[in-house]
């Protein structure tokens, strides 16, 4: 192990503390998709207290890009997401939200808080003459949910100009199905395509007691779930990635009466266009069944998030980073899961990757992400610190993503 990376644990274990107060204060006061004000305002105070100043804020609403530089050089952005979730906390914790029905159970707070303890060791790099080159901190609202354009925030970041100027972008997740110092990895595709669907099945309504005089769309509906359910087990390569689920069915209001109408929502799970283009044909042939059957249908695609595309020798610096740093460290390299997630955009457009850290707790039963009880061990927040850090200096300083010698 370098001295250097000796050097960042213990700066990463000396802020620890304040980095666990940031994390608290965040989940303390969450804020929702695009409503991250407060949240916004006390990161833009803690970013100028390092002495950081150039900063350009309102960005997808309440979004943060603080920028440090020493001139010539690679520019590396360094993104955390600020939103929490409509869930009731349900944790115990001492510093449990205080805004009712609104919780971080995804570990936004904690992303939030790694990256400025990052940003704390890394503006006292760049004025010793440690770094060469920019790092732009990201501190992205909105990844959670998207607004009446269908958008989250990382399209508008990349909309903005901001970071297209970015040689390549890191991100971390807190992952509570592994745990405090352990990581996840994956290159290539490592989280889904997201799409969802509405489908309306429209016939003729009338009375339950004289069925055949109308055009029953609950009955037609019966084929359409079958095809839907058919669809992956017989439409879809094996050894490719894809799902679909039905989340939501509404139809007539009474016993007695056949609706004119049926709702079928759900979503689209992929690894890759090709599959993700597939899904929605087949979703459309489906679709079609109504038809000879006397019916209608009414098809419409909201499309999400595309697949977080993780850069190979990126995930690889991540990999060689977490080893030298710490040897006995367990590393995983599989997906992510079929979950989305709006980095990425940014991965879709500039070379970058996410990696998932260990937040669980030996002999503690796993509390899932979006769960009113999730909770993390924040003995994983020094070493998400010093990943950070530390990759961003194998960036800057000659890494061989760069074409230089490994650090």
């Amino acid at each position: 192990m370098h001295n250097e990376s000796i050097s960042t644990i213990k700066r990463s274990s000396k802020i620890a503390p304040l980095v666990i107060d940031w994390r608290r204060h965040f989940h303390r006061y969450p804020e929702l998709s695009f409503k991250e004000e407060k949240t916004s305002k006390y990161i833009l105070d803690a970013l100028e207290s390092m002495g950081i100043y150039d900063i350009q804020t309102g960005i997808a609403g309440h979004g943060i890009v603080a920028t440090i530089s020493s001139g010539n050089g690679p520019i590396i952005g360094l993104r955390a997401d600020m939103d929490a979730l409509p869930i009731m906390e349900n944790t115990g914790a001492s510093f449990a939200s205080k805004h009712n029905g609104i919780m971080h159970a995804c570990g936004h707070d904690a992303h939030m808080a790694m990256l400025l303890g990052a940003a704390k060791l890394l503006v006292e790099d760049f004025k010793n003459g440690k770094l060469k080159g920019t790092v732009k901190l990201i501190f992205q609202p909105a990844e959670e949910d998207s607004d009446e354009h269908g958008l989250t925030g990382a399209p508008y970041f990349l909309k903005s100009g901001i970071i297209n100027d970015l040689d390549a972008a890191i991100a971390l997740h807190v992952c509570p199905w592994r745990y405090a110092g352990e990581l996840q990895v994956n290159k290539g595709p490592s989280m889904a395509n997201i799409d969802n669907f509405s489908l309306a099945i429209k016939g003729v309504g009338g009375h339950g007691g004289y069925p055949h005089q109308s055009y029953d769309p609950i009955w037609m509906s019966s084929f359409v779930l079958q095809g839907l359910y058919g669809l992956i087990s017989r439409k879809i390569n094996p050894l490719d990635v894809g799902t679909l689920s039905v989340g939501e069915i509404k139809g007539g209001t009474t016993s007695n009466v056949i609706p004119e109408t049926v709702q079928i929502k759900g979503t689209l799970r992929s690894y890759t266009d090709q599959i993700r283009s597939q899904l929605i044909k087949e979703l459309e042939a489906i679709a079609k069944l109504v038809e000879p059957l006397g019916g209608q249908y009414q098809l419409d695609i909201e499309h999400g998030e595309p697949a977080l595309q993780n850069h190979p020798e990126i995930t690889d610096l991540f990999i060689s980073t977490a080893k030298s740093i710490y040897p006995s460290m367990e590393i995983y390299e599989q997906p992510f899961g079929m979950g989305g997630e709006d980095f990425g955009h940014i991965t879709k457009e500039i070379p970058g990757a996410m990696f998932f850290l260990g937040c669980g707790k030996e002999n503690d039963e796993t509390r899932h992400l979006h769960n009113s009880d999730f909770m993390i061990n924040e003995e994983a927040l020094p070493i998400g610190v010093t990943l950070l850090t530390e990759c961003t200096h194998r960036m800057l300083n000659g890494s061989d993503y760069f074409g230089g010698e490994q650090s």
